[in-house]
């Protein structure tokens, strides 16, 4: 970036002020304790990371980002890239270095090649949700209704798994041969707490086959296996890919919904456990929204007019409503009209299924 970039390679910085900044529109934007004056991107690492490195709230990322428009998605970021702190009229600023395997800026001298430019980093550890992001993973009445189905095995086993032979049948429009499909299971229907609806059924997917002969049933071939698949299992078309680049961001309306379930059925949730919020497009979230979550406290006894009974007893005791008290940061990134799939990205405390999220 050449207004980053001197003509050694080395970022240019202004002194850095005493305290935090404040962001365009005029409100408090805390730095990070100890936010350092540059750090090199590492593989592995995610735009989460690396945003709390420098912001105490990391959703504030695209406030400080100082992006060249004269570079081809300046979005994307690399391992061994450098990050800079710099300081443009009085606001805080990060600026990107590239590193020397995808060409400084600041260096002309041709180069030779000898390795594949490494993926740029993304917002959110890929391996975790990937199986939400590229197979269905939150079913309608219709989808299920339309779907074909797993009719049974070449030997009928009851229970699937790799390289089985599967017949299906249901198809809308005739499989072709070597197409893809993902193998998967109606789960427990996701209801929002506020009115009981259903709003979905949660899509368990337990596996992977391509078809080897059209006809009607069709047969495929079981090529992966993560669980076991039984006759009834749904057959969804596989290979949809969704890109995970998004920036983190706060809603632009407020709201508050609530936790409605957690994946693999878990009753503690922690750091990095997918989750479903109850709320979705029609309230404006979008991939990349961060919300705030906060644990439903129970009222506590107040025994201060009970005389000489035990302090313990809560016999005519007045119950007294107490603050929630925040536990974590979710972030979204898949949306569906009513509901959200979403990522625990920080848990200061146990989040657990109807916990609120709102705007933080």
């Amino acid at each position: 970036m050449e207004a980053a970039v001197d003509s050694g390679g080395r970022a240019s910085t202004m002194p850095l002020p005493p305290s935090a900044s404040a962001d365009a529109s005029g409100g408090a934007m805390a730095l990070a304790p100890n936010a350092p004056d540059s750090y090199v991107v590492k593989r592995g690492d995610t735009l989460w990371g690396i945003a709390k490195l420098f912001l105490k709230d990391p959703w504030y990322w695209p406030e400080i980002w100082q992006v060249n428009p004269q570079v081809q998605n300046p979005h994307l970021i690399y391992p061994g890239d450098t990050l800079h702190l710099v300081y443009v009229d009085g606001r805080p600023r990060i600026v990107l270095q590239p590193g020397l395997e995808r060409g400084n800026g600041a260096r002309v001298e041709p180069r030779v090649r000898s390795q594949p430019l490494e993926a740029a980093i993304t917002t959110i550890p890929y391996e975790t949700v990937a199986a939400f992001m590229s197979k269905p993973s939150v079913l309608d009445k219709e989808q299920i209704k339309s779907a074909p189905h797993v009719l049974g095995t070449r030997d009928n086993h009851v229970i699937m798994a790799d390289d089985n032979t599967v017949y299906a049948v249901g198809f809308k429009e005739p499989a072709q041969l070597g197409t893809n499909y993902n193998f998967v299971r109606v789960g427990e229907p996701l209801r929002d707490p506020e009115d009981n609806r259903i709003l979905g059924f949660n899509g368990v997917y337990t596996g992977t086959g391509h078809v080897t002969r059209i006809g009607d049933p069709a047969t495929l071939i079981m090529t992966s296996s993560n669980r076991e698949t039984y006759p009834g299992d749904k057959l969804f078309p596989g290979g949809i890919d969704v890109p995970l680049d998004f920036i983190p961001s706060v809603p632009k309306t407020p709201l508050k919904g609530s936790i409605m379930a957690v994946s693999d059925g878990v009753t503690v949730i922690g750091q990095y456990e997918v989750v479903v919020i109850n709320r979705g497009v029609r309230d404006g979230l979008i991939p990349g929204n961060v919300l705030a979550v906060y644990s439903v406290q129970p009222a506590v006894y107040d025994n201060s007019k009970k005389g000489f009974v035990h302090p313990s007893s809560t016999l005519f005791a007045k119950k007294i409503p107490v603050p929630e008290e925040r536990t974590g940061t979710f972030m979204v990134f898949k949306t569906f009209e009513r509901m959200s799939f979403g990522l625990i990205m920080e848990a200061t405390d146990v989040i657990h299924v109807d916990d609120h999220v709102e705007t933080p």
